[in-house]
């Protein structure tokens, strides 16, 4: 093949795909603002909270770094997420089994240039995930969920994916907390699920960036059950508040360490090493501590409240809604209220969508940009519009063992729950 027919091979990969529904909505919604609208930015899903004071003090006293690191990432870094899954998951991870990227974005699509087989996705899923595929020109397989099951994977739906083709290698992406939901897997469902993975030789890639941002601070990790199969992405965007710093990391088995040396291949060949400041802060990131700890449970606070807020919200307006469990997404059904909405001229969650920025000012995206079907009236909302560091430090003030009520969430994440109203309004 010459030089000319890749090049065309790869446009037809790339003619058509639209830029990331999650950055072009934030684009959107910033030109409107710009043209003096009042736009509530419920799109894109930003961490509202800032980077942990002892984090930032790190990239301080690191800020002269200035030499290439090695390209699996520094090694205090490497040793720091290793011990950080000993810690919080009881997994045998290596400082050797830890790859170090410019965002957990960057290293799924490298896995998915160096792995062979079909990428296998539960719909709904991350906007990114099939585009990276089709970049690649892998083929897609959606498995469908159910809301009636808070839209998680089921392990009898996983096995008759596998039954048409027992021997095909595969990745399954399972995310939890999910985005777009919120939703997190029992720790049954999870067992389940490792006993189909291991049946037909799966590798899981579980996408765990939302794991302490669990309401209850219990996440647990597919991995405990399915060690020998199971890649773990997380990076510093959402836990962290550190999505511009662009840092990801993937924690593997030995069993799967010929993956992690293909990666590094290639990683030596593209972004040939992660930012040598930001790597060095991440370290007091992963190693955790009192200071830390406390950011997360205040962070978990403020979300579990808004959460249940805006849930009992749009539950008391008609909308069906999958009950969180962590994160800062939920996936509105507005199916119950079709007819409303037809008789509005909207038929689709695009529609919908459009028409609610339009003439509320709320962005949301619709669930197709997540893999359901155009046709139906579901939407992604990111309760994120709020001065985070102003909302952590109030939440300081109230007592850990109580709830944070309404008069707080008024207080300091009013713009959340403008939204939310103006949303309930609209529908009426």
């Amino acid at each position: 093949m010459n030089n000319g027919q890749h090049e065309v091979h790869l446009n037809l990969n790339v003619r058509g795909l639209p830029v990331s529904a999650t950055l072009g909505i934030n684009e959107e919604s910033n030109r409107l603002i710009a043209e003096g609208r009042q736009v509530y930015k419920l799109g894109l899903g930003q961490s509202p909270f800032p980077v942990p004071d002892p984090v930032i003090l790190e990239l301080q006293n690191n800020a002269h770094q200035k030499d290439y690191l090695p390209v699996r990432g520094l090694k205090a870094l490497r040793e720091a997420v290793a011990t950080y899954y000993r810690r919080t998951q009881d997994l045998a991870i290596t400082t050797d089994n830890v790859l170090i990227g410019p965002g957990s974005k960057e290293l799924m699509f490298i896995l998915q240039l160096v792995y062979y087989g079909d990428l296998v996705i539960p719909t709904p899923s991350w906007v990114s995930y099939a585009p990276q595929a089709h970049i690649i020109g892998r083929h897609v397989r959606w498995l469908e969920t159910d809301e009636r099951t808070n839209w998680l994977l089921s392990p009898e739906a996983l096995e008759r994916f596998c039954q048409s083709d027992p021997t095909k290698p595969r990745i399954v992406i399972l995310n939890y907390p999910n985005n777009p939901t919120g939703c997190s897997y029992p720790v049954e469902q999870l067992k389940a699920l490792s006993e189909v993975a291991r049946k037909y030789h799966i590798i899981l890639l579980s996408d765990e960036i939302y794991g302490e941002l669990n309401y209850t601070g219990q996440h647990q990790s597919i991995a405990r059950y399915y060690p020998e199969g199971t890649i773990i992405a997380s990076g510093l965007s959402k836990w962290a508040g550190a999505g511009g710093w662009r840092l990801g990391t993937f924690a593997f088995p030995d069993e799967l360490k010929w993956l992690l040396e293909a990666m590094a291949v290639v990683a030596s060949e593209t972004f040939t090493a992660t930012s040598a400041p930001i790597q060095y802060a991440a370290v007091k990131a992963f190693q955790g501590g009192a200071s830390i700890e406390r950011y997360l449970q205040q962070s978990r606070r403020i979300l579990k409240a808004l959460c249940d807020w805006i849930w009992n919200r749009l539950s008391a307006a008609g909308v069906t809604v999958a009950r969180p469990d962590g994160a800062f997404y939920m996936l509105p059904d507005f199916e119950p209220l079709r007819e409303r909405f037809e008789a509005k001229g909207i038929y689709n969650g695009e529609e919908l969508c459009q028409k609610l920025l339009q003439e509320a000012g709320v962005a949301i995206l619709p669930g197709s940009s997540f893999g359901r079907p155009a046709r139906e009236l579901t939407a992604r909302l990111a309760f994120v519009d709020f001065d985070g560091a102003r909302a952590l430090a109030a939440a300081e003030q109230y007592p850990a063992d109580q709830p944070l009520d309404e008069l707080f969430l008024r207080s300091y994440c009013e713009r959340v729950l403008t939204a939310i109203d103006r949303l309930c309004d609209w529908i009426v």
